[in-house]
């Protein structure tokens, strides 16, 4: 895939990295010309441009991107940079770092934003999904479906512990996606036995979540 990256400060770099590490290949825009390091990531094709600017997107060719990330430190640039790649640029995915908890509400599909990264809240989330069992810890919203990635660590008094996948009476719109088990990533079939402490990845609407919760921790639980 061909992804841009707006802002190639240390976070925008740190991506560009890992996804040509991936085998993508990436383009950072940005605007300030102390900050164009191309040494830095030598493999990455490097634009000084403002990515609020229609000219400029069009000069690094943003419709050819399957990928736009806005990851500067500035939520308006965020937010006027994923509009463009969206509704001028028809860019498929577009995903937008939050900087400031605050501003969270606006990033959604109005903006052109897919899925809205917002670091204080994945790291508070992290830190309840490794310390929270029964309950259920919402870690990542894609903004477009409207769906969420949720968390339940199975407790040991759960109701389905022993008994197999199949009987996770599951409300609609709610997906077990994948059992964390140890060091183990299970794709969930069927007829897997549940065991406490599994972790029970969940793509789901926020509407169901307690519904999802009652079904496996049981009502009440937690």
């Amino acid at each position: 895939m061909r992804i841009a990256i707006a802002g190639a400060g240390n976070v925008g770099r740190s991506i560009a990295q890992e996804l040509i590490d991936n085998g993508h290949r990436v383009l950072l825009i940005e605007r300030e010309s102390r900050a164009v390091k191309g040494g830095s990531v030598p493999q990455a094709e490097w634009i000084e441009a403002d990515a609020c600017e229609v000219a400029s997107l069009e000069e690094a060719r943003l419709q050819d991107c399957d990928v736009m990330i806005a990851a500067t430190g500035d939520d308006k640039v965020n937010l006027v940079a994923s509009l463009l790649a969206k509704t001028e640029f028809g860019v498929n995915r577009v995903v937008a770092r939050i900087n400031h908890p605050k501003n969270e509400w606006m990033f959604t599909d109005s903006w052109g934003v897919d899925v809205a990264v917002s670091t204080p809240r994945l790291l508070a989330a992290l830190v309840e999904e490794a310390v929270s069992v029964g309950d259920l810890v919402r870690l990542m919203t894609f903004r477009q479906g409207q769906a969420n990635l949720v968390e339940i660590t199975l407790a040991a008094d759960a109701p389905h512990v022993g008994r197999p996948v199949r009987e996770l009476d599951l409300p609609r719109d709610a997906a077990l996606v994948a059992i964390l088990r140890g060091r183990r990533v299970l794709v969930p079939s069927p007829d897997d036995p549940l065991e406490a402490g599994d972790e029970l990845m969940f793509l789901a609407t926020d509407e169901v979540e307690r519904e999802i919760h009652d079904a496996v921790s049981g009502p009440g639980a937690g």
